[in-house]
């Protein structure tokens, strides 16, 4: 036997069948209850609707993305000779009131003790010189020069941690301190901060070019080119890894989208679809249609409306005619033809003789009665 299908009709149910099969809740649609029950009727069994179909999806925790293998600064191949290990800094650095009213009478104090201080530092008696410039500061805590030179003999007491906080508080009091930057670069680098102590380095020579600085400054940068070497690289590598990231994830949604697109079955009728024979005969062969036409009154009375379509009124109180015009309607609607396009009977459907293959000819277009007179 045949196929009495065309193609584009084959092809249309080839379609539907696999987007079924890829997600087979769409059977639980009440849309496609008819199709759900045909396939009962032939022994098959729906699957029930899964728990992620009629659950709201919980929001996932966002996975943290996974670090980007880098090679670290300590891997690095830095010439680490001569740094130390970090000191601490206490409260016994005295820094002084910074709101105290320097009289004349402590500046001239403060000088001498200032004096006396250098004079012990130039001995080697550097802890008596850091006590002598702590006294100076606490009588002149606005003297930017008196903690620089502390800062100084703390870096001859290999203590860049109190050197660096004494240093960074004279910059901020005098920020063009060349002895300052000088002091504060030696401290960075005993710590190893390379790129910290290059720059400081420069900007002191920048400031008063000092030869012993220009050739501390010639000791870190190799180390310090390095690091800011190193740290490019991974900024390009962060940026490239955005940008793949980036581009793949418009890729997905453009492919989700495009599978979504081609995945959802058009149920909208189409009311200006031109009747295709092949749909209706398809109808016609469910075999709910086949048994209620099997019943002679029934069978008799759509004989008779295809003669005249305005024998509806007639039956319109007759339960198997109304639920077997009311059936063909749902199905001939999931075909994707809305009503109207197959003028001559009641609910749009096309004239026919008794039995499907009867191969009467469709009378003209009904025009229905009134409500009022339908009631």
């Amino acid at each position: 036997m045949s196929c009495p299908f065309g193609k584009e009709s084959l092809d249309k149910l080839k379609q539907f069948v696999d987007v079924c099969a890829a997600n087979p809740d769409l059977l639980s649609s009440p849309d496609l209850n008819f199709f759900k029950e045909f396939i009962e009727s032939l022994g098959g069994k729906i699957p029930s609707p899964s728990k992620m179909s009629t659950e709201a999806p919980a929001d996932k925790p966002e996975e943290a993305a996974p670090e980007v293998e880098s090679e670290q600064e300590s891997d690095l191949e830095l010439d680490t000779e001569g740094c130390v290990e970090p000191d601490s800094v206490g409260d016994d650095q005295k820094m002084g009131d910074p709101e105290k009213e320097v009289s004349e009478e402590d500046t001239e104090k403060s000088s001498e003790k200032r004096m006396e201080a250098i004079s012990r530092f130039s001995e080697g008696n550097f802890d008596k010189a850091i006590e002598l410039f702590t006294e100076a500061i606490e009588l002149n805590p606005s003297s930017a020069l008196l903690f620089a030179k502390r800062g100084q003999a703390f870096l001859k007491k290999t203590k860049p941690n109190a050197c660096i906080k004494d240093c960074s508080r004279a910059l901020e009091l005098n920020p063009d301190s060349a002895a300052a930057f000088k002091f504060r670069g030696r401290a960075y680098r005993l710590l190893g901060e390379w790129e910290n102590a290059a720059k400081d380095f420069r900007q002191a020579c920048n400031i008063d070019f000092d030869e012993q600085t220009d050739e501390w400054l010639k000791e870190v940068t190799p180390n310090a080119k390095k690091i800011e070497q190193h740290k490019l690289k991974q900024e390009r590598k962060r940026i490239e890894k955005e940008e793949k990231e980036k581009l793949e994830r418009a890729q997905k949604a453009r492919e989700a989208h495009a599978k979504a697109s081609s995945a959802t079955p058009n149920t909208e009728p189409n009311t200006n679809a031109t009747p295709n024979p092949d749909d209706f005969y398809k109808v016609l062969q469910d075999p709910e249609i086949r048994a209620a036409f099997a019943d002679p009154e029934v069978s008799a009375a759509f004989a008779d409306i295809s003669s005249n379509p305005a024998n509806f009124i007639k039956y319109k109180s007759n339960p198997k005619v109304m639920a077997l015009i009311t059936k063909l309607s749902g199905k001939l609607a999931a075909t994707g033809v809305g009503p109207g396009s197959f003028p001559g009977f009641p609910g749009a459907f096309p004239g026919f003789g008794g039995m499907p293959g009867g191969g009467a000819a469709p009378p003209p277009p009904f025009q229905p009665p009134d409500d009022d007179n339908l009631d």
